[in-house]
């Protein structure tokens, strides 16, 4: 299979106009003690690197150097900036990112407190708005799913990549970082499962395939993953055509496309896929731990903590209740199936922003 040659562009990024800032300098040495001793992920990392430089710029243009010339008062003015922000479709910043955008800005000065840069933290009283509540607006329906699952042309070899890497996004909820961090060993064939490295929150978790998810998956690495491989990214499952690992933009772009080609007119791409993960096994009768399990959440509410899930179990309540392999429930889940929801709902919420951690 030739494999498209990819177009490099050569305009050069312009420089950063704050780094002569005062504040800078304490950003890089912030963002290395995340990395190195509070092990935050790489995606963390860079959305606090992203949200930090709007701050420092936004006080450069005020005039604020020194991160001792930083108040309360100076914080909520931030605040109230983000608010009256209007992104370039004229649409306000929505709460959620709001939130993820002044998250980062609490814990750069708790952490500026706590090396004594400075003598008293401003943003300890700083109050975030509140992360919406909302249930997920759109759904895609089981027969929709298989309409989508069926779409890529098997004909051809993009077409088998797809199909498993659609099977795999429905099968396990995984999140579209998650997917594209996916590795060849991550792959345990004995037990049915995938491993998810460092996912949200810089956590590992085992999660259940499902027969006709695996099947898909040894297809393609059979018939397709040969003819992508390159030296730089062999260990990788799932190459673009032009054999690099998909980016989360990418493959958010190429999942689109498979669902405009099947005819399906809904907002979003691969969260879709999570939600319906999610939405069809709770229909079917799954108990809530099992699905907060499947899908990394640490907890529904502050309120909720849940023990580790074994993955046997899991796999258990996944062959019984995921509409690929379907058995008869029913479900009788009410503030709890609710919160779960919310909860996709906030994180879509933050991919669409190209905002989640």
């Amino acid at each position: 299979m030739p494999l498209r040659r990819k177009k490099h562009s050569h305009r050069q990024d312009k420089k950063r106009p704050i780094e002569h800032n005062g504040l800078y300098p304490y950003l890089a040495r912030f963002l290395e003690w995340g990395a190195v001793l509070e092990g935050v992920s790489k995606d963390t990392t860079k959305r606090r690197d992203s949200a930090l430089r709007r701050f420092i710029e936004w006080c450069d243009q005020r005039g604020i150097h020194d991160p001792q010339e930083v108040t309360l008062p100076i914080l909520e003015r931030y605040q109230r900036h983000l608010y009256y922000y209007r992104k370039s479709d004229g649409e306000p910043l929505s709460t959620g990112s709001q939130h993820v955008m002044l998250t980062p800005i609490k814990a750069f000065f708790k952490w500026l407190t706590r090396e004594k840069y400075i003598p008293s933290n401003p943003a300890s009283e700083m109050q975030l708005p509140g992360k919406p509540k909302r249930l997920p607006k759109v759904i895609l329906h089981q027969t929709e799913v298989e309409i989508l699952l069926n779409q890529p042309d098997l004909g051809t070899p993009q077409g088998v990549r797809d199909r498993a890497l659609l099977e795999v996004l429905y099968a396990t909820g995984m999140r579209r970082m998650e997917l594209c961090h996916l590795g060849l060993y991550d792959l345990d064939q004995r037990r049915c499962a995938m491993l998810i490295r460092a996912g949200k929150g810089n956590k590992d978790r085992m999660v259940p395939l499902g027969d006709r998810a695996l099947a898909w998956v040894n297809k393609y690495l059979e018939e397709v993953h040969p003819l992508l491989i390159t030296a730089l990214h062999r260990d990788r499952l799932f190459l673009t055509d032009y054999g690099e690992p998909f980016t989360r933009a990418v493959l958010s772009g190429h999942v689109k496309k498979l669902m405009i080609q099947a005819g399906i007119d809904k907002h979003g791409s691969c969260h879709l896929l999570r939600h319906a993960c999610a939405t069809h096994m709770l229909e079917n009768g799954a108990d809530i731990r099992y699905i907060q399990a499947l899908l990394g959440h640490e907890e529904l509410n502050s309120t909720q903590i849940y023990t580790r899930v074994s993955i046997e179990k899991l796999k258990e309540i996944h062959a019984a209740t995921h509409p690929a392999k379907l058995k008869t429930h029913t479900n009788e889940q009410g503030e709890e199936t609710l919160a779960l929801l919310a909860t996709l709902e906030w994180e879509a919420e933050q991919e669409r922003e190209g905002l989640e951690s």
